[in-house]
């Protein structure tokens, strides 16, 4: 049981330097990603190539075009009932985009960190705020696993197209949990999955750092949520992501094809939300 455990660590791991090594290869990339969505010109979905979604933050208060790599699949800020003077942190961070539009709504009394696994986009979205001047933005790096920051200090947690890239989605939520306060909540867009992917699309770790094979089951997904201790779920949004057939047969037989398109099985954007009571 020990070595099991410990290859699923090791896989854990493997997986999380993909990660940090893709999203640093886009944060150094000179040429931006608005316009390419989730997977960008880096390629990193691997073969599926395919922007998953066409959620635009054109119109939104406090968009900063230099920091939106579109790397997202919804815009939780929207959902996420942020009111002046809260204490608001966003998990993936990325270059910074989140936090510039939370920032429009909590002003200048409220607080805004963003967390990043990778040291490059973290120096990114210093670099953005810099140009803007903010003085309550702050930019962290730490793993959302085992957050490097305090307990019961956030009213609300943002976070866009990241935490189905987290190998340990409860130690997540368990983890927001913590660094929320009573009565706190989170709202995250996020990818999830409907039915069984065939083996071929889960295994492909180049495309799980595009925001795919990382995916958990819709199901599941909510039921991590529950376990954790949050209440008052509710799913602000739910769009299916639709993958050209021509896409779909690189990976899938005639059967596969087949049962995916009767909807069987699928891949959805969500945005959802949570509250911590006490």
């Amino acid at each position: 049981m020990q070595e099991f455990e410990n290859l699923k660590m090791m896989k854990a791991e493997d997986l999380k330097l993909v990660v940090k090594e893709k999203y640093s290869a886009i944060a150094n990339e000179s040429v931006l990603f608005q316009q390419s969505g989730c997977c960008g010109t880096a390629g990193c979905c691997g073969d599926l190539g395919i922007s998953m979604i066409g959620d635009e933050y054109e119109n939104i208060e406090g968009h900063v075009q230099a920091a939106d790599l579109g790397l997202g699949c919804g815009i939780p800020t929207q959902f996420a009932g942020i009111k002046p003077g809260d204490a608001v942190l966003d998990l993936g961070s990325g270059a910074g985009n989140d936090c510039f539009v939370a920032r429009a709504i909590v002003g200048e009394l409220g607080k805004i960190t963003g967390l990043d696994f990778t040291d490059a986009m973290v120096a990114k979205a210093i670099e953005n705020n810099k140009k803007i001047g903010y003085t309550n933005v702050e930019f962290v790096q730490g793993d959302i696993e085992e957050m490097p920051l305090p307990d019961n200090t956030y009213d609300v947690i943002v976070s866009n197209c990241v935490l189905n890239l987290v190998p340990d989605k409860n130690k997540a939520f368990a983890q927001m949990m913590r660094v929320l306060k009573p009565g706190g909540h989170f709202c995250v867009s996020d990818v999830v999955l409907k039915g069984n992917l065939p083996e071929q699309l889960q295994k492909d770790a180049e495309m799980y750092a595009g925001c795919v094979s990382g995916a958990t089951q819709l199901e599941e997904y909510l039921r991590i949520i529950e376990m954790k201790g949050f209440k008052n779920t509710t799913i602000h949004k739910l769009k299916e992501i639709v993958i050209p057939e021509n896409v779909l047969t690189n990976y899938l037989n005639q059967e596969e094809l087949k049962a995916f398109q009767r909807g069987e099985s699928g891949i959805f954007s969500i945005t959802v939300s949570g509250y911590k009571l006490q």
